[in-house]
């Protein structure tokens, strides 16, 4: 039959390459033999292949059998090969039409008798080949629901191997077996929690709304039982829903984290909460040929929140410095370079020091200078630096619990719809920008002609600045909190109350 070809997907993070697999049998010694940079988990799918042939009820001639991976310089790894490897072996052997199998891209895992198993990162494969111009994509039907997700893509789902040799043109009656399903969970919904139950707190629960609303990171110093957490999980609630390409993206790296995507996008902003034990690899992601993306990434678009921050390794805090800049999470290895989405929010809380009594009104601290300022030290200046919101939180005493449980509450219904005004106002102000948000605009345009704001409405900033309260980072990060306050009431631009109220944000645990 010559040399028949098909197509598969190798990703590497969040980005896919078409791979080209070309299959020939030669009049030598019977042998199966895989070429162009496998791993070992793909270097064993010769195993899987043969066997699960002939437990569908076809036969490979015993000749030697060539299965080339094309581009051969780039590397691949994983059991998502298989499926593509056996069409392209059986289209050489010509049990199946040739012609069919080059204009398909084949996803999933053999199992022994046959039958196809599920594959993480089916999103995004099936994107890349949407995006390469290959509409018709075979998956396992563990698989289908989730790669229907994709837009203008024509899914076909397999149980077995033999039903896709059935649909490539093979001469045999289909048999019908269980399909192997996904065995993950499918996405939690989010749990009904609301603004209201935090009793006090409302200087607090003002900074959540500005944060939420400018998508600025923000930082809670406080001590044990000041509603820090509280707080921290009732942020989410009160941002915005996903749109469709961030609900795409979200969902690809749940997907590549083999967690269940179910049968449709996730449009709320995820919350990721990890230990403090945890390390810098699953934090931001790693792996050394299988780069997996970590909590930074998952949180992509939500909130990553890092309680008990201090007692966080330092070197793994200070490996979030590079994604807050930049939105991106880069993974550098000595054969790859993987690319994650890293646009979360970030939210730090932590304790005054040791024992956490620093500064409470009615608790004494035993921890000496030197063991507060060591613990607070963890933090970096550089981390810190890029915290748009630093505020103190105390705990709620007697008088704030009577006028809190007689008065009205914010509850995040109102806190939702006063977010998302404002983000509809700085969209509008932004549009045809590459920005929507006052958290990504940089501190040029805002000091620029158009929006520069007068000497007298920056004077306390200014005074701030020269006296080396905050840097020029800071400077330009109070003036994004500034415009975010100014969308919240609805003004048109910042007075000097909103750079007043925006610098005591930015400096409220001093």
């Amino acid at each position: 039959m010559g040399v028949v070809r098909t197509r598969a997907v190798a990703l590497l993070g969040m980005d896919g390459s078409i791979v080209e697999i070309e299959a020939d049998y030669s009049s030598q010694l019977p042998s199966f033999v895989i070429i162009g940079l496998p791993d070992a988990a793909l270097g064993e799918a010769k195993d899987r292949v043969q066997t699960a042939v002939a437990n569908s009820g076809l036969e490979l001639p015993s000749r030697r059998l060539t299965v080339n991976l094309s581009p051969a310089s780039l590397p691949k790894h994983g059991s998502g090969f298989d499926l593509a490897i056996a069409i392209a072996a059986l289209g050489a052997a010509g049990k199946i039409d040739p012609t069919t199998t080059e204009k398909v891209v084949h996803l999933g895992e053999l199992g022994l008798d046959g039958r196809l198993r599920p594959i993480p990162g089916i999103l995004p494969a099936v994107a890349t080949a949407v995006a390469a111009g290959i509409e018709t994509v075979m998956v396992p039907s563990g698989n289908a629901r989730e790669a229907e997700l994709v837009p203008n893509a024509r899914i076909v789902p397999v149980a077995s191997l033999r039903d896709a040799a059935i649909w490539h043109g093979a001469q045999l009656e289909p048999v019908a077996v269980d399909p192997i399903l996904n065995s993950t969970v499918s996405v939690e919904e989010s749990r009904q929690i609301d603004f209201a139950d935090v009793v006090g707190g409302t200087d607090a629960i003002e900074a959540m709304v500005v944060a939420a609303a400018g998508g600025h990171h923000a930082m809670l110093l406080g001590p044990p039982g000041s509603g820090k957490t509280m707080l921290a999980e009732r942020l989410p609630g009160i941002l915005p829903d996903l749109d469709v390409h961030a609900a795409l993206e979200v969902s690809s790296v749940r997907s590549l984290s083999g967690m269940a995507v179910g049968d449709r996008l996730q449009s709320r902003p995820p919350f990721e909460a990890p230990h403090h034990t945890a390390t810098a690899a699953s934090l931001i992601g790693g792996g050394s040929r299988n780069i997996r993306p970590g909590a930074a990434a998952r949180a992509s678009g939500g909130v990553l929140f890092l309680d008990e921050a201090p007692e966080f390794n330092s070197s793994v805090l200070d490996s979030l410095r590079q994604p807050l800049e930049s939105g991106v999470i880069t993974i550098n290895r000595a054969n790859a370079v993987a690319h994650f989405p890293g646009k979360f929010q970030l939210l730090l809380a932590a304790n005054p020091c040791p024992c956490g009594q620093y500064g409470a009104r009615d608790s004494e601290c035993t921890c000496p200078p030197a063991a507060r300022r060591r613990y607070l030290g963890r933090l970096s200046g550089p981390l810190l630096d890029r915290i748009d919101i630093q505020l103190r939180v105390e705990r709620v005493t007697t008088a704030a619990l009577r006028i809190s449980t007689e008065g009205p509450r914010i509850t995040t219904a109102v806190a939702k719809t006063r977010v998302q005004e404002a983000r509809a106002a700085s969209k509008s102000r932004l549009e045809g920008t590459p920005w929507d948000r006052n958290s990504m605009v940089p501190g040029s345009w805002l000091r620029g002609s158009k929006f520069r704001l007068e000497p007298n409405r920056t004077r306390s900033l200014d005074r701030a600045l020269e006296r080396g309260g905050i840097t020029m980072r800071g400077y330009d990060r109070v003036l994004r909190l500034a415009w975010t306050l100014a969308d919240l009431e609805a003004a048109t631009r910042p007075t000097s109350d909103h750079i007043g109220r925006a610098l005591y944000l930015r400096k409220g645990i001093m």
